[in-house]
Formats: structure tokens, sequence, C-alpha cells
């Protein structure tokens, strides 16, 4: 197998007649807290299968997820990533479980379901043998901490919309320096926080 993803539901690590995941927070305060026993239970359970290189949580107060560290994380072996829900989770399983927090974004979900599928699909595209155009991945957006040049195809006039020339040419040397160019006039543009200027 190329990639085996496992999607484990905690519910299944608990020992209540409720399957209970979460309760209120010590203290007192809005929302819910997931508890550490489920998720020690699964981690340990995991764990007991194979080794892993990552624990990871997606939180929105972890470390922003890039490219270069979906390029990271496509090099471990294996990986374990936990969904943030409620109001959070026992603080005890982030000290003591977890290896490496990683947000999505400036914002709050409802979960955290969706960050945990962008960060596999941003990973699991980065493997060999993933994608059949390997090529294709490597020249993506932020490979190089620079957008990716526009892309034109058929055909080379659209009502007077034309493909720039020099795509046109055949030239090699002279497409490669455009799409340089234009990933850089596009990331100081687009994305300057990018471009470090």
């Amino acid at each position: 197998k190329l990639v085996e993803i496992n999607i484990i539901n905690l519910r299944d690590f608990t020992k209540d007649r409720y399957r209970t995941v979460d309760d209120y927070a010590y203290g007192g305060g809005a929302g819910m807290v997931l508890m550490i026993e489920p998720v020690f239970r699964a981690i340990e359970k995991l764990k007991g299968e194979r080794e892993y290189d990552e624990i990871i949580y997606t939180s929105p107060d972890g470390k922003r997820f890039t490219q270069r560290l979906a390029n990271q994380l496509s090099l471990k072996k294996n990986l374990i990533i936990l969904a943030g829900h409620y109001k959070g989770i026992d603080q005890r399983i982030r000290d003591n479980l977890i290896t490496m927090e990683i947000s999505v974004g400036d914002y709050v979900l409802s979960g955290g379901e969706l960050p945990a599928a962008v960060i596999v699909d941003a990973v699991v595209r980065l493997i060999p043998g993933a994608i059949s155009d390997e090529q294709s991945a490597l020249s993506d957006s932020f490979q190089d901490d620079l957008l990716a040049p526009p892309v034109y195809t058929r055909p080379a006039d659209f009502m007077g919309w034309k493909v720039p020339d020099v795509l046109l040419s055949g030239n090699a040397a002279e497409i490669e320096k455009w799409r340089h160019e234009e990933s850089v006039r596009r990331t100081r543009e687009l994305r300057p926080d990018l471009s470090g200027d």
C-alpha cells in the first residue's frame, strides 16, 4: 500500500455505557473539553501496532500549516492526527502525548476534521506515486516560497485574450525564465508576506 488511512472513533475507547468523550472544564467556563482517558487509550492502542513519527493535534493555536511543513511531514513514515473538538482537549494530552500542534489558519472551525483532511491531502500528494505527475506536485505554489506562475491552455487566442508569446515560442530557457519572473511578480503582488520584501 502506498498510503493507509485509518479513522478512529474515540467513543470506542471509553469505559462508560454512554461512551462519553467530553466533560465540563475544571474551574467552570463555557464549552466541553475532550477527556484524556479515551484519547490516551486510543493513542496507546495505535502505538502498540506501530511506531509513529508524530502525534499531531489540529488546533487554531498550533503552528501554521505551510507547504514546507507538508513537505517535512511527507517524509515521515506514520502519523497520528487528533482532530480538535469542543472547547479543546485536556491540557495533559497536549503536554504528554502530542508532538506537534498544527493550525490551518487564523480562524476557528466547528471541529478539527477539516484541518486533518487538509493536512492529509497536502501531505499524501507529495508521496511518490500518489499522483500521476510527480513533477506537478514539485512545481506547485509555495514549493520555493513563491506562488505558481499563470498557466494557459488552448486556444492560444480566445476573443482577443491571448496567451503570452513566450509560452508559444518553444524556447524552454525563455519559458522557464518567464515562469520564474511571473512567480516572483505574483508573489509580491498577491502574497507579499512570502517574498521577504
